[in-house]
């Protein structure tokens, strides 16, 4: 059987990974994660340990989900950023190098500034504002570097099984008749399932390179989170604030990207892979997993 390392297993995309690889007689997956417990140790920002563990198992890939994306904390922690999204990715590349192995590396909208009014294609150039697009970023220039066959994924809005936006806002409606969420920052919610169906179709092909990965389609936060009220039957109402009104309410949060819809323009172009609607996509969420 081929061989899959899976970095940040105990993520919502590595949940999800597993999840569709369930009884899959083709690959074998090697979970790991850091500090995790009944997961395999795997400490990314260590060069040794990655060369280490990849000498053993002899992957056939790497499916690297593992990331700081605590995009407030990555203001404050750089060093800690830059070592688990940038010193991390190109460990991993060069481990694989070493040992003939491809990398899946999942990466982010917020490599894009977010001032345009156009969806982003992996042919638009980038330019990060915040420290966890920044970072982001520096790991996908590594794994170009230093990866010999890879993929990356650029993504959004990322919502599965574990913490994520979706679930906040279902616990705030519990205790809360009105909320404000942020009406002028788009992009395209989407689920982890979907990514993971995506992955799990480039990973046997020759098809290397960059590729954005959301599901169709895109809306506000404040949008989708009236969406997501609807779905799970909430009368919690919404209260539609700019980001100018939510930083003067919460000084210290990062500025966040204002239009980062992605165009899945390579996919489009390369692949006969289709990714859901996000609104068909948050749909199958709400009544699969909550």
């Amino acid at each position: 059987m081929k061989k899959l390392i899976i970095t940040g297993a105990n993520g919502q995309l590595g949940r999800e990974i597993n999840r569709l690889y369930e009884g899959n007689t083709e690959y074998e997956l090697i979970n790991t994660d850091y500090n995790v417990e009944g997961i395999r140790n795997l400490d990314i920002t260590k060069l040794d340990s990655c060369l280490e563990l990849f000498k053993e198992i002899k992957p056939f890939a790497v499916i690297n989900c593992a990331a700081h994306t605590a995009v407030d904390a990555c203001e404050v922690q750089k060093d800690a950023a830059f070592k688990i999204n940038a010193i991390g990715p190109r460990n991993l590349s060069i481990a694989a190098t070493e040992t003939g192995a491809r990398v899946m590396h999942i990466s982010t909208d917020y490599v894009f500034a977010g001032d345009g009014n156009v969806p982003y294609t992996e042919f638009d150039a980038v330019g990060p504002k915040a420290m966890y697009g920044i970072t982001k970023l520096a790991g996908e220039n590594f794994v170009k570097e230093f990866a010999r066959d890879y993929y990356i994924i650029r993504t959004a809005w990322l919502y599965g099984d574990g913490k994520n936006f979706v679930k906040t806002m279902l616990k705030l409606s519990e205790n809360h008749d009105r909320i404000t969420v942020v009406n002028d920052q788009l992009g395209s919610p989407t689920s982890a399932k979907e990514l993971a169906k995506a992955i799990k179709y480039l990973l046997p092909t020759q098809n290397y390179g960059l590729f954005h990965g959301t599901c169709e389609g895109s809306c506000s936060w404040a949008d989708f989170t009236k969406k997501i009220f609807e779905l799970a039957s909430k009368d919690t109402e919404v209260v539609p604030v700019t980001s100018e009104e939510y930083k003067a309410m919460n000084p210290q949060s990062a500025d966040r990207p204002k239009f980062s819809v992605l165009e899945n323009y390579m996919f489009k172009l390369t692949t006969d892979h289709k990714y859901l609607d996000w609104e068909e996509a948050i749909a199958e969420y709400i009544g699969n997993y909550l």
